[in-house]
């Protein structure tokens, strides 16, 4: 992985970690989440593998490889497909949270990666992360948009979709022969399969979708 400016300049590589697991396999990155110093941090980087070896790795500011994750520092168990993270700083402790995808959870460490928690029982696909005041966004693969409190409890379900993931051929349709094709089951107001997120300075979100032809979802700020 390489940090760049943008302009395109190379400033920064992170090099696949020299562990076992990645002797003659696959370094599948799938997030990136950064310790900022603005916001009191160390500056350290922290990416998740989430599409190879469901590991999550930690590098200081300067690119070298400091420590793992894997979901089996605590009692929740090993991850799989952490698909993204996210350092949450609502919070005077800043927490590492990890969207344990295919376990249909989350898992919370703290920032050396030591687990604090896990918690996902009205969660099925997390996907992705943002806050908005005390509030955090989990993206949900499996269409909708799950709010959450301080303390990780459920507080709504935005743009709930979820019974489309059991359409044949989910995210997409299939054809008369069986093969992927665009969905025609979109629908304004609901979701299809939110893969990642991100928000603006201005505090409106923007949602990813998975599917052949992808679609865009902006929420204003209200």
């Amino acid at each position: 992985m390489e940090k760049k400016t943008l302009d395109g300049e190379t400033v920064m590589s992170l090099e696949t970690p020299d562990l076992a697991v990645y002797r003659g396999a696959d370094y599948m990155p799938t997030w990136v989440a950064v310790n900022e110093e603005r916001h009191g941090g160390n500056g350290d980087v922290w990416v998740a593998d989430g599409y190879a070896q469901n590991q999550v790795h930690r590098y200081d500011k300067a690119g070298n490889y400091v420590a793992s994750i894997t979901g089996e520092e605590g009692t929740a168990g090993a991850f799989s497909c952490p698909h993204a993270i996210f350092i949450d700083t609502r919070k005077a402790d800043h927490e590492l949270y990890v969207a344990d995808r295919s376990n249909g959870r989350v898992q919370v460490y703290d920032l050396e990666g030591k687990f604090k928690r896990v918690f996902g029982d009205y969660l099925t696909s997390p996907s992705g992360f943002v806050t908005h005041g005390e509030l955090m966004v989990i993206a949900e693969l499996q269409a909708r948009l799950t709010l959450t409190g301080l303390d990780d409890e459920h507080v709504a379900y935005l743009g709930d979709n979820h019974q489309v993931a059991d359409v044949p051929g989910w995210p997409n349709n299939l054809d008369g022969e069986d093969k992927p094709i665009a969905t025609k089951l979109l629908e304004p107001g609901k979701f299809n399969s939110p893969h990642g997120m991100a928000a603006d300075a201005a505090g409106n979100l923007y949602v990813a979708e998975w599917l052949i032809g992808g679609r865009f979802v902006r929420l204003g700020r209200s």
